[in-house]
């Protein structure tokens, strides 16, 4: 597969590389997605040893085949419990965040992974990459919560 490089003017080259996460602006923060929608699958956390097991279980809001929330501009009025990552929230969320995650690995202060959109200009290196839930998840609303655990996914990129 022959990568493009993002050849967007909107972003300063490698903009995730020279700023703070908390000095992004909208934009920036918000072209640091992959679209893989791992954060959009509900989680079990035990809590016992704070440990965070995802789920195949996506939200409703969640859209299977294009990996994106239907309706993502106003996902807080129809998911309360949805939770807005931004730079002020990521300290707090980072832990339940899938190790793939450019929030979390730019919070860490590591590198982007070769298959993440900003380094290929394509959102489906994502995809190709393995690390997207793209055509594996249900609907929250299919699955009584008391059967989650049923759904745990053993093996997440």
């Amino acid at each position: 597969m022959t990568h493009k490089k993002n050849n967007d003017s909107t972003f300063s080259d490698k903009f995730w590389e020279n700023k703070p996460l908390e000095k992004l602006n909208f934009k920036e923060w918000e072209a640091l997605c992959d679209g893989c929608g791992k954060c959009c699958l509900n989680k079990i956390e035990d809590e016992e040893t704070g440990q965070v097991f995802l789920t195949r279980i996506a939200c409703r809001l969640f859209n299977d085949e294009t990996c994106l929330c239907s309706d993502y501009k106003k996902r807080l009025e129809h998911v309360p419990e949805c939770i807005k990552l931004t730079p002020c929230t990521i300290k707090k969320n980072a832990y339940w965040l899938p190790s793939t995650c450019a929030y979390k690995l730019l919070y860490e202060k590591k590198p982007l992974p070769a298959w993440h959109p900003l380094l290929t200009g394509q959102k489906e290196t994502t995809h190709g990459s393995g690390v997207s839930v793209r055509g594996s998840t249900i609907s929250e609303k299919s699955v009584n919560e008391d059967d989650w655990e049923n759904y745990i996914i053993t093996d997440p990129k």
